[in-house]
């Protein structure tokens, strides 16, 4: 056997460990394991000290620190501020009251919009049915605004040929009626004029066919156009807007020869390639130009 071949020095450094507990066997440790051994090793067993396992270095007891843990450590967490009970019903308390005072004010200002409007703008009480009746009134109040304007045009023109002895004639020359603007006040900062109103780009004022001003606030445009009068040419901006996914919402008409002034409120809807004013401002101009040249082309046949 293999054991017999061992030296007695070699012998007290051989341990045999059971496979279940792991745990190193002497020779005085049990019976059962002194018959497994042979007569020879078994006498000497009295001797042989008590075997235990070999001591184990720091360095390899001790691990490598965790990186992840060491962040988690030093990570410093805020303390939590929390809020007694009466802090929490005051902030409670407070926010009720602003929102409150918030919902009393809008009710009396709708309430006053309400008072401001004829009744056949309002055909509901509720918040929606009143803001929408506002926005119908300030545009059929716009309209007459600007119709009011036309009529007054052409009152001075009339006060100022009969002054000069002139012959009462109700068309004016398209240039007089260009210079002398009567829809000026209508226009703030047209993207295009071809009359002396101020705009943003003065090197379209030469190539400009027509005053355009376009405002968009997200995706509601008010669009305002001076232009001459043309041969259906109502019908076809209407046509034109729907192929530009431009929903009319609102259209205010005013005519004063040889001009008609268009007030547009559009609504901008999925697929509209226009994605600011002066994108629309240009689309707008383009279409006009193309509705004078097919004026022009049906004049000439």
């Amino acid at each position: 056997m293999a054991l017999e071949a061992l030296s007695s020095n070699e012998l007290l450094n051989f341990i045999i460990y059971d496979s279940i507990s792991a745990t190193p066997f002497s020779c005085n440790d049990s019976s059962d394991t002194n018959s497994l051994l042979p007569q020879e090793i078994v006498g000497g067993c009295s001797s042989m000290p008590r075997l235990s396992h070999p001591p184990v270095s720091s360095e390899t007891t001790q691990k490598p620190p965790d990186l992840a843990v060491q962040g988690r450590k030093k990570r410093r967490r805020r303390p939590k501020v929390c809020k007694n009970k009466e802090e929490a019903e005051t902030q409670r308390m407070t926010h009720i009251a602003v929102e409150r005072n918030r919902r009393k004010q809008m009710n009396e200002h709708l309430a006053v919009l309400r008072s401001l409007m004829p009744e056949s703008y309002v055909q509901r009480g509720d918040q929606a049915s009143i803001v929408g009746g506002a926005i119908e009134f300030v545009k059929d109040l716009e309209h007459i605004l600007q119709s009011l304007e036309a009529k007054k045009f052409v009152l001075v023109q009339h006060a100022a040929a009969a002054e000069t002895g002139g012959a009462n004639d109700n068309t004016y020359g398209s240039n007089k009626v260009l210079t002398n603007n009567p829809f000026a006040q209508f226009f703030s900062y047209p993207q295009f004029s071809c009359s002396n109103l101020p705009n943003k780009y003065t090197s379209q004022n030469k190539a400009a066919i027509a005053d355009i001003e376009v405002t968009l606030i997200e995706t509601h445009a008010n669009i305002r156009i001076l232009s001459r009068r043309r041969i259906r040419q109502h019908s076809k901006i209407v046509a034109a807007f729907q192929t530009m996914f431009l929903s009319i919402l609102h259209l205010n008409v005013t005519t004063l020869d040889p001009l008609v002034l268009y007030s547009i409120s559009a609504k901008v809807e999925e697929g509209c390639q226009l994605n600011s004013a002066d994108e629309i401002a240009d689309a707008v101009h383009h279409m006009l130009r193309i509705i004078e040249e097919e004026a022009i082309l049906c004049c000439q046949s």
